[in-house]
């Protein structure tokens, strides 16, 4: 199976995971139809979206496939005043990864990661592996504990 920066970061930092894979439908990336594909619950699977602050500044947003983000939640939780995400074009240069793809582990520049707060009810998070078709699955603690993550309501 291909490796990925994501997961030799986490080999490397000693983090456990797995890496899941399905076949890839470039018509349909959404995170419902990963959660087909791997048979795992909507709940587990976590999108991790990239917005831009009034400042200028960027954040990774990690929440839930059951989730929609909040705009506000984020601008609360990285003290701005406003958030919009960034358009799908900005994000391999921003990034290093495109739409389906994208993770808040090995990307080009180091952004905040923030975690949704429904992910400590899970044993375990599934988010990209950094490549279409690829996820890893992993303790929300060690995710938060690997990336400096902080935990914010997403309402």
């Amino acid at each position: 199976m291909t490796t990925t920066n994501v997961a030799r970061l986490l080999k490397q930092s000693d983090i456990p995971f797995d890496l899941l894979s399905y076949p890839v439908d470039e018509q349909d990336l959404s995170v419902q139809n990963v959660a087909r594909k791997i048979s795992y619950p909507l709940s587990s699977i976590f999108k991790t979206l990239v917005l831009e602050t009034d400042a200028h500044q960027y954040v990774f947003a990690v929440i839930s496939g059951e989730e929609e983000v909040s705009l506000k939640a984020v601008a609360r939780a990285v003290s701005a005043k406003k958030t919009h995400l960034v358009p799908m074009k900005d994000l391999k240069q921003l990034t290093g990864y495109i739409r389906g793809g994208v993770a808040p582990i090995g990307a080009k520049k180091p952004f905040p990661v923030l975690l949704s707060d429904s992910a400590l009810n899970q044993e375990f998070i599934i988010i990209s592996a950094g490549k279409r078709g690829l996820q890893v699955k992993l303790a929300p603690d060690d995710f938060l504990r690997f990336t400096n993550g902080i935990v914010f309501m997403n309402r």
